[in-house]
């Protein structure tokens, strides 16, 4: 790690060299990378410079452990900057750990209701609410792009976009099964069922350029829209369906009554379908080589349990069980979410340490 840093430093140094010479905004695409490279390197190079200061001070206090008089300082001055060190060095590995180039985007958040029928729907309208009020917290935007509501009330399937800063980031490791544990409504018996939904979090696409999609791959069907959108809304075709013929992904818009707007929504969320089916490709790959715990992208897997009666919720790949399933609900999800960040840091480090 000492070698990798010490590279850095003196690549800042030559950064540094670049922007201080006339003709460095000649190119302002480059003048741009150059910047950018030095917002990145500079916090690192300075921690990396209180770590050898830090270094430096326990050699100066050990030389002065021979002499009587100064015994004792030096010892207090070794053992705050061995710890000082300890801190450094595990600062610096968090920050030497890859970035995820999409932990700053915006979302689609897909939830499809699974086994357990009409349950499952009522399940689905309370995990939208979840993650919306959690969106609220956040300041983030919610926008609905499609919805097939249920009869009872839920959805059978529901599409929203989220915007703010950092939304993926905060929300990756929600994708997967989410099983429910209750006493419908409807139970006479005061029986407890068990359903389940599917979420996906999926990064949004760039306008241009993030995925590349062939206008002659797909067939593109319009229909009357249905549902609660008044009588207007039915008397045009509306609606679009869009099918991406090479990988069988189908995506449906209808909320808006204008086609054209169904349409740029449709492709944005086909979008960013394909970017996160090349995204768990390449994650599956990763999870090959090295035991994941978390971020596998298997969307078959269970990875949470909500339990009404006993009011807690289960998150089965950290092993993390709160007993405080009204707040998660009500969109408190930062002890959640932040736990698994901790967890996939944690996984990062120990991958970082096998390749080192």
């Amino acid at each position: 790690m000492l070698a990798k840093l010490d590279q850095l430093a003196n690549r800042l140094e030559e950064v540094n060299n670049l922007l201080m010479q006339e003709d460095a905004t000649s190119s302002m695409d480059n003048y741009r990378k150059l910047t950018r490279e030095h917002a990145e390197l500079g916090p690192l190079v300075t921690l990396y410079s209180a770590y050898t200061q830090a270094d430096n001070d326990v050699k100066a206090a050990q030389d002065m452990l021979s002499d009587p008089d100064m015994k004792d300082f030096a010892q207090e001055e070794i053992v705050a900057a061995k710890a000082r060190m300890e801190q450094l060095e595990a600062d610096l590995q968090k920050m030497l750990l890859p970035k995820d180039p999409n932990d700053e985007r915006n979302i689609f958040l897909e939830i499809r209701a699974g086994t357990g029928g009409d349950e499952a729907a009522l399940f689905a309208g309370d995990l939208l609410r979840m993650y919306t009020r959690f969106a609220e917290r956040n300041r983030w935007q919610v926008e609905m792009i499609s919805e097939s509501s249920s009869e009872v009330g839920g959805y059978k399937e529901v599409i929203v976009r989220i915007v703010g800063f950092g939304a993926y980031s905060k929300l990756k490791f929600e994708s997967g099964g989410h099983r429910v544990q209750r006493v419908p409504t409807t139970e006479t018996q005061g029986r407890i069922h068990t359903s389940a939904c599917t979420v996906a979090i999926m990064p949004e696409a760039d306008e241009v350029g993030d995925v590349d999609i062939n206008p002659a791959d797909l067939r593109i069907d319009t229909y009357r829209a249905s549902g609660a959108g008044g009588q207007h809304i039915n008397k045009t075709d509306s609606a679009v369906r869009i099918t991406h013929m090479p990988t069988g992904i189908v995506v449906e818009c209808q909320d808006d009554r204008s086609q054209h707007k169904n349409k740029a929504s449709a492709l944005k969320v086909l979008a960013a379908r394909i970017k996160d089916m090349q995204l768990r490709e390449q994650q599956s790959k990763e999870a090959a080589t090295r035991k994941s715990l978390i971020g596998s992208g298997d969307r078959s897997e269970r990875i949470r349990t909500y339990n009404f009666p006993q009011g807690r919720m289960t998150d089965h790949r950290i092993n993390l069980t709160l007993y405080k399933l009204d707040f998660i609900m009500d969109g408190d999800l930062e002890d959640l979410t932040n736990a698994l960040a901790a967890e996939h840091q944690a996984e990062l480090l120990a991958a970082l340490g096998d390749v080192t």
